[in-house]
């Protein structure tokens, strides 16, 4: 397995623990939903909402629809879309490493606010801070893990920031499900725990060394080399390492990276950076992974059910990444977006036809319609955990040049947040207005975007980082407006 195979080229080396990074990510995810839906953090932060929420003929699709209360999930990821674009400069002049601790203790100390709140403003305020964990955090870690393997194992290995996304967002849901029952101050420990992924982010940032690319680029050439030595379990590594040094020299030559990655020759991966997170979410992913003991509520479900329900859904996407990270290396990364996308699609249209026939606004599903409903949706969430879900961060984090890379992937991560707070301040209230048609909105959007793919993204299988412009020059459509020539005149 890839994942082994990695660990045997670090020679026991444990940079694998960066991935961890991503856990950060899918903890808050899971939590957030779960939280929200609870009746001891409603009644103490939002009232309003638990008196709604009580209502026997309150319309289904509306009992959650708060502007506040959308806030408390979306006011990180704004934070986080800040704070990405302030780590680039850190990531490129200070190395990988120190911004992924850098995330680690700003979620360490939101963590702690979280868990200690007194009121709105305190809750907000530990919000914030945990979005400038995850904005350092999504920012360093797959820039970590694109450049530390190999090429052969690196989608593998890149994947696994989205498998410990994955788990993050299922212990989450299982720690909802326990501080559920301890109500009325359950909600306070499930917040607290966000603690230990951040010690853990801080641990492995400090027990890794950094990758050989970011060395080379800061002037420790000599370092740089034996890391890659070490990395690759040879020192046969003298192509590579003078690939790595001449893109050295070029980013060196680069003084803003972020007027650079305008440039026409840099078009194409400033088209997927922007493209590839905006459609990740708007597979409508994190609606229902932010929102899923809230949506689940909503379609008639008990309290318990709802979170068992959820939990579940974030179950079949941690296993449905291993799917990925053992055949995005055979496969390709085409074939699995593309096949993720069309199942999808389906799966959403499958939903949206059931509640539109069987569920009102002041009713329930029956047990049967329910099960369907909970079944199709993991089904969804399988293909995404297979195809957008991991690739939505590969792709963009491997195609750029060393000289705009960590511009390019603060692009990714500021797309990637900017639409999580979108859709996270505007979910309730979509569903409240468009009701079981937010299905097929999102279904529309996954149409386009596997389209999208289908035309516009080659294959990055087997292209060695330093490489890819030779993919683009080959491209149908991207050969007409990359330079044929490695020249920076346009």
């Amino acid at each position: 397995m890839c994942m082994v195979e990695a660990c045997i080229y670090r020679r026991g080396e444990v940079w694998e623990v960066l991935a961890v990074g991503g856990s950060l990510f899918g903890y808050d995810i899971g939590i957030s939903g779960g939280v929200t839906s609870m009746d001891g953090f409603l009644s103490r932060f939002f009232h309003g909402v638990y008196e709604k929420k009580k209502r026997a003929h309150e319309n289904n699709y509306c009992k959650f629809n708060d502007q506040v209360l959308a806030a408390f999930t979306s006011s990180l990821y704004l934070a986080g879309l800040v704070a990405s674009l302030i780590a680039s400069p850190v990531t490129r002049n200070y190395g990988r490493r120190i911004t992924i601790i850098c995330g680690g203790i700003f979620f360490l100390i939101g963590a702690t606010i979280n868990a200690a709140d007194v009121n709105v403003a305190m809750l907000l305020l530990g919000r914030i801070m945990l979005g400038f964990g995850i904005g350092f955090g999504n920012q360093a870690v797959p820039l970590y893990l694109s450049e530390m393997p190999p090429t052969h194992i690196r989608g593998g290995v890149n994947m696994l920031f989205q498998l410990a996304t994955t788990l993050g967002i299922f212990t989450a849901n299982m720690i909802n499900y326990g501080t559920s029952k301890l109500e009325p101050w359950g909600w306070r420990l499930s917040l607290g725990l966000a603690a230990l992924p951040a010690s853990l982010m801080i641990i492995g940032g400090l027990a890794v060394t950094e990758t050989p690319n970011s060395l080379i680029e800061r002037g420790y050439t000599e370092e740089g080399r034996r890391v890659l030595e070490k990395t690759r379990g040879t020192k046969d590594v003298s192509a590579e390492f003078q690939d790595m040094v001449d893109a050295s020299e070029f980013a060196k030559s680069i003084k803003h990276p972020f007027r650079n990655i305008l440039e026409r020759r840099n078009r194409p991966q400033l088209i997927m950076a922007i493209f590839m997170p905006t459609f990740q979410i708007l597979t409508g992913i994190n609606s229902i992974l932010f929102y899923a003991p809230v949506l689940f509520q909503s379609m008639g479900f008990a309290a318990n059910a709802s979170l068992y329900s959820s939990a579940l859904t974030g179950a079949v996407l941690a296993s449905s990444t291993l799917i990925s990270i053992a055949t995005v290396d055979r496969l390709g990364r085409r074939v699995l977006l593309i096949s993720g996308g069309i199942q999808m699609v389906v799966c959403q249209v499958i939903v949206a036809i059931i509640l539109g026939a069987k569920l009102g606004p002041d009713g329930e599903l029956s047990k049967g319609y329910s099960v369907i409903v909970v079944t199709v949706i993991c089904l969804f969430v399988l293909a995404f955990g297979w195809s957008w879900g991991p690739l939505g961060w590969t792709v963009p984090s491997e195609i750029f040049p060393l000289e705009t890379r960590s511009a390019g992937q603060s692009i990714t991560v500021a797309f990637n947040l900017f639409f999580t707070f979108a859709i996270a301040q505007s979910f309730l209230s979509l569903l409240c207005g468009l009701k079981f048609g937010i299905f097929l909105f999102f279904a529309g959007w996954v149409t386009i975007m596997t389209i999208f793919v289908y035309l516009f993204l080659p294959e990055t299988k087997g292209v060695p980082i330093e490489e890819m412009i030779l993919m683009w020059r080959k491209h149908w459509f991207w050969k007409r407006i990359v330079p044929q020539e490695s020249s920076t005149d346009d």
